[in-house]
């Protein structure tokens, strides 16, 4: 992963049309690294946010929520991710990690967001911010956590194939 001196993750690419809830992601995804890597608290991270390029394109409120959530059951997501990993949740990049946090968040916590949205969505920002293969990776646990906390949508998804 490339970082910029302040240490922080490398600010992807301007994209021309990402909708609010991509950047909302983005954000949170910078804010947890923040946390991870840094040791900043929730309120260091939500004074930071509105410095940010583009922070006002985003959709503030899941912003915040992905942050706040995750944050408050970190502990509870870690043990929850456990069981898909092949490796102690310490072993993982910033990056998967923070992406699995919040992913697994959403799963549960946001039902009205489609499984397959939130897993692409993870995809997306593992390979913008992560290491190489990092979206791999990413991509076979939340298939495992989606499995175990979407099971009715999973398997009606499967049907349908």
């Amino acid at each position: 992963m490339t970082e910029a001196k302040t240490g922080a993750p490398k600010v992807p690419p301007k994209a021309s049309q990402k909708s609010p809830r991509r950047r909302a992601r983005e954000f949170a995804l910078q804010g947890l690294y923040q946390w991870r890597v840094g040791g900043a608290d929730e309120a260091a991270i939500e004074a930071h946010l509105p410095e940010l390029e583009g922070y006002k394109k985003a959709d503030e409120t899941l912003c915040l929520t992905l942050i706040r959530g995750v944050l408050r059951q970190h502990q509870t997501l870690e043990a929850q991710l456990a069981e898909a990993l092949d490796r102690p949740f310490g072993e993982l990049s910033p990056i998967e990690a923070n992406v699995l946090l919040m992913a697994t968040y959403e799963l549960a916590h946001f039902p009205e967001t489609p499984y397959r949205v939130i897993i692409n969505e993870a995809i997306e920002l593992a390979k913008v911010f992560g290491g190489t293969d990092g979206h791999r990776y990413v991509n076979g646990v939340l298939d495992k956590m989606a499995a175990r906390l979407r099971t009715v949508e999973v398997q009606a998804w499967r049907k349908q194939r």
